[in-house]
This record gives structure tokens, C-alpha cells and sequence, in this order.
């Protein structure tokens, strides 16, 4: 069964689809079958793995995207996804195992003008058709913005897990603290929506502090964040697991380059173990595959 991680603050601006994304590709390396889901309306990771140009035959034509799925019964999430989605020139996979479900900015419309079936949600939609290809992966990611609206939902209700992407300042502190909220709230109102088999609803599992600049000192930020967490801990707001990863991304030019070349970082530097943001990642990686969650999938 694969495990689901929705990757979500309430802040935005952390960094969230360069992690999402390099992540899904060391995971992808290291030769897990992962699934990443772009839930979010600015299509930032789908431009970035597809390219501009196959992105745009998408966005215009508005077929091919996970909106597809709630403006037609007849579409599904098979019909959607771009099977190795980051390729070469020629069209030869270059990271075989790291699938692709993209979005357009029609997205947006899925929060205004769906208004679909009020006993079938567009999140319970979205898990009965998940529930159709997630035996096909060991990870599936979402790519979430940062609120509880619409499109996050659909990540948030059919997870296993979630994960905050924050940064080391006051703001990301804010931001997880009101996520929590967020999230309690959003599990109250799905509570009747949820069907056999499911578990329990998907709680924070960790904090991963990203987009880390030089001569920083994150020891106050992470100790703050920390005391916010062991309270939430102590009010079962959170995972009993739930931590501050000790894998921490560091700010480098060359991730701008690889959104810039649609690769991901792992791909663009050579050498995964040295002291580099790669190495960063891949120790990331590492300590998702080490975390394992208890909840019952």
C-alpha cells in the first residue's frame, strides 16, 4: 500500500514545490514507484517537471489535468497521469519511476464554480478514483497550497500523513499553528464523508526546514517551533511521531537552475552524498523512508 504525504503550510512562499519535487525524485532514484499529485493553482511543479511547452498544450485544451476528473464522469486519474514524466529530448525517461498528475490553471475553478453532487465532495470523488491506481506506488505526494480549500482538500482527506515545509522566521511558526486549525476543523466536517478502510485522518508527521541561507542560525526558530510542536504533541493535535526532521535543505542558486532546465536537482548535480543541497535531499529522502507511519492505511 503506498504512503500518502500531503506537503502543506499555511504559509506560503517556504519552498514547498522545490521540496515536493526534488524529494519525489530521490525517492524515485533511490527506486520507489512515486506518484507526485500538483494541487496547487499556479502549476508550478507540472510546468517544472513537463516543461512549458507540453505544459501550455494542457492548460489551453484543458484535458489532461486532475481538474479533468470533476468536469467529466468519464475521465478518470489513469487518463491523467504522465507515466516517467521527466524526459530527455527525445523523449527517453531520464528518472523512471516518478509519475506525474498535472494541473492547469483551471484548478481555481474547482474552489468557484463546481458545484458536482453535495453527497459525493470533490475530495471523496477524488479517493474513490485514487483508490483505482494508488496499489501502482510506494509514494504518492501532494503538492497542496497554502490553505484548506478545495484542492488541498483532496490531498489532505485521502492521506496518511502531512508534512510543513517552513522556513526558519516567525511567519512559518504562525503558518503551522494556524494549519493545525485548519486541519481540525476540516477533519470534523469530512468525519461522515470517510468509508471503511480508511484509518484515521491524516495528521502532521514532521516539520522540514527548508530554503535554509548561508551564516543563518535556525537554533531559536527550531526551538520555538519545536516547544509549539511538543504542545500540539501533548493535546493529540498532531502525530504522536511527529518531530522536526534533523535533514535540513539549504537556499542554493543551482535549484533555480534546475526549474530552469525542468530537472530535478538530483539530475542537474552529480553525486548525491556530498555536501550539497543534493545531499540535502537525499538525506530527506532517507528519513521519510525511516519514518514510518503507524496510522492504519
Amino acid at each position: 500500500m503506498a504512503r500518502k504525504i500531503t506537503f502543506v503550510n499555511y504559509k506560503g512562499g517556504v519552498g514547498k514545490t522545490s521540496l515536493i519535487v526534488n524529494t519525489a525524485a530521490c525517492l524515485a532514484q533511490k527506486g520507489f514507484r512515486v506518484l507526485l499529485f500538483d494541487f496547487d493553482t499556479q502549476s508550478n511543479a507540472s510546468i517544472w517537471l513537463m516543461r512549458l511547452d507540453k505544459w501550455n498544450k494542457i492548460n489551453i485544451n484543458g484535458i489532461g489535468s486532475v481538474y479533468s476528473i470533476f468536469g467529466s464522469e468519464e475521465v478518470h486519474l489513469r487518463d491523467c497521469l504522465i507515466k516517467d514524466v521527466v524526459k530527455n529530448k527525445a523523449g527517453e525517461p531520464l528518472l523512471p519511476g516518478l509519475d506525474l498528475v498535472p494541473t492547469t490553471f483551471n484548478l481555481v475553478d474547482l474552489e468557484s464554480d463546481y458545484e458536482g453532487d453535495p453527497k459525493v465532495p470533490p475530495y471523496l470523488l477524488f479517493h474513490k478514483q485514487l483508490a483505482e491506481i494508488e496499489s501502482d506506488y510506494d509514494y504518492i505526494l501532494f503538492d497542496c497550497p497554502p490553505n484548506i480549500l478545495r484542492a488541498s482538500q483532496c490531498g489532505v482527506f485521502t492521506s496518511n500523513e502531512i508534512l510543513v515545509p517552513a522556513n526558519p522566521d516567525a511567519l512559518s511558526l504562525i503558518g503551522f499553528t494556524l494549519l493545525v486549525e485548519k486541519l481540525m476543523l476540516f477533519h470534523k466536517r469530512s468525519a461522515s464523508f470517510r468509508v471503511s478502510g480508511m484509518g484515521s485522518p491524516a495528521q502532521i508527521k514532521g516539520i522540514i526546514f527548508n530554503s535554509i541561507k548561508a551564516n543563518v542560525d535556525i537554533e531559536v526558530p527550531k526551538m520555538r517551533m519545536q516547544l509549539r510542536m511538543n504542545q500540539f504533541r501533548n493535546q493529540k493535535r498532531v502525530s504522536p511521531k511527529a518531530k522536526i526532521y534533523q535533514a535540513q535543505i539549504r537556499d542554493a542558486t543551482v535549484v533555480r537552475r534546475a526549474v530552469t532546465l525542468g530537472l530535478p536537482v538530483n539530475l542537474v548535480v552529480k553525486g548525491s552524498d556530498g555536501d550539497s543541497v543534493v545531499g540535502d535531499y537525499n538525506k530527506l529522502a532517507g528519513e521519510i523512508v525511516r519514518h514510518e507511519d503507524t496510522f492504519t492505511m
